[in-house]
């Protein structure tokens, strides 16, 4: 067989390997997104914690209960009867505690604030999940095409070994052109490995993300692409803050420790306790065993004491720190979005110039080594080396749009991109 016999096959991997994937929106991304919102553990107890406090409202605002007492007054030790003496009488009262105006107002707000700080922090959970189920699957495509690449790859590393065994056969070649393909080619088979392996794993993390079981098989209905997405980074920190939900439960956490302050303001002023109690007494007394009624009112004497300082200094720390944590937060916010912009801008570059420069040059590289190795102008292992720079190239960019949609999810998540996409209320 020719040499140009020989090379044919390479000639048609080398066209299946420049054939540029049909890029596609994808719907199984968009199912895995869905079936994380309604399955995903994590997000299920976040949810849970909204009804928890809920159900605290309710009973920060309600009545202590009334107290009902019995008693048996004022009957002789040496007799116990109650028709000896007019003192001798049994007694049945009935009490409220009600507490100062304002107290039960100021615990319904604090638990109506923690109750939004968990619900605002759940949709914040629902958003950084997507951002989670995102980048597992652009690593997904990303090995999905790594694999793909080292598999044609290897098709031809395996002609190249074919190809270099009968020029050897034939004293054109040498037997180190062989060996130095097939040592290549263990090396792809390691590459390739470790890309399965990861592959596996990223499949693991999807579905653990969405609920499902780890092992359940998933295929992929879509190709990487450069993303077209364009951003400011001013522009999205300062719209972070009325996107991300956190800054919601951060506001409500300060209406919550500023109510905390006001009930401990509060606790320098009396509860009141009414009460009304009805007194019988036996018939067989002298006067007839007359019954009475009474009623009447007690407070407790709220004395300005340690307690009641501490529980206002504390009240003021709390808002203070509440304060420091939201700006804590904001900052870490426009950081996270400052340096996922520069990395997404910094991979839009690297694909452009993937895209537009190198992989074609390292196209034309290949294929001018290939037509004159075949003619006998250069070495094998220039060849080698040709077809293995194209594949780093190739490679290279996969992972490029793949870090690039990875930083675009990231951006989306910090600056609240997505939240209009999320069902409102308390899912």
């Amino acid at each position: 067989m020719t040499d140009t016999a020989r090379t044919l096959p390479l000639l048609i991997l080398i066209s299946l390997l420049f054939i540029s994937p049909a890029f596609a929106a994808s719907s199984q991304l968009e199912q895995l997104l869905r079936e994380a919102d309604a399955n995903n553990p994590s997000l299920q107890v976040a949810k849970e914690q909204i009804q928890v406090a809920d159900s605290k409202i309710d009973q920060a605002t309600a009545l202590a209960d009334p107290q009902l007492g019995v008693s048996f007054s004022s009957y002789p030790i040496n007799q116990l009867r109650s028709d000896v003496t007019p003192m001798t009488g049994n007694e049945i009262r009935l009490s409220q505690m009600l507490p100062f105006p304002g107290k039960l107002d100021a615990k319904g707000r604090i638990a109506a604030e923690k109750s939004h700080w968990f619900e605002h922090a759940y949709q914040d959970a629902r958003l950084q999940l997507r951002r989670q189920v995102k980048d597992a699957w652009y690593r997904f495509l990303f090995q999905r095409q790594a694999i793909d690449l080292t598999e044609h790859n290897l098709q031809l590393l395996d002609d190249f070994i074919k190809l270099t065994e009968t020029r050897y056969e034939v004293g054109k070649g040498l037997q180190q052109n062989v060996l130095k393909a097939q040592l290549q080619r263990s090396k792809q088979m390691d590459i390739l490995f470790n890309l399965q392996q990861q592959q596996t794993a990223t499949l693991a993390e999807l579905n653990s993300l969405a609920g499902r079981a780890t092992d359940q098989p998933l295929e992929a209905d879509s190709d990487l692409s450069p993303s077209t997405a364009s951003f400011d980074l001013t522009a999205l920190q300062q719209a972070a803050e009325g996107n991300r939900p956190l800054f919601a439960s951060y506001r409500a956490l300060i209406e919550q420790y500023k109510a905390s302050r006001e009930l401990a303001k509060l606790d320098y002023k009396p509860d009141f306790t009414p009460w009304v109690s009805y007194r019988w007494r036996d018939n067989g007394l002298a006067d007839g065993g007359t019954d009475f009624i009474s009623a009447g009112i007690s407070f407790n004497l709220p004395v300005p004491n340690k307690r009641r300082q501490a529980a206002v200094a504390e009240a003021d720390s709390s808002l203070r720190m509440a304060y420091q944590q939201r700006n804590q937060f904001k900052n870490k916010v426009d950081l996270t979005i400052h340096r996922a912009l520069s990395q997404f801008e910094q991979d839009s570059r690297l694909a452009e110039l993937y895209q537009g420069g190198i992989i074609p040059q390292a196209k034309q590289t290949f294929q001018a080594t290939l037509s004159a190795y075949q003619v006998d102008k250069v070495d094998f292992l220039d060849l080698l080396d040709s077809v293995m720079s194209l594949y780093r190239y190739q490679i290279d960019y996969a992972r490029t749009l793949s870090d690039q949609q990875r930083s675009q999810a990231e951006i989306e998540a910090a600056a609240g991109l997505e939240a209009a996409q999320l069902i409102p209320g308390k899912g």
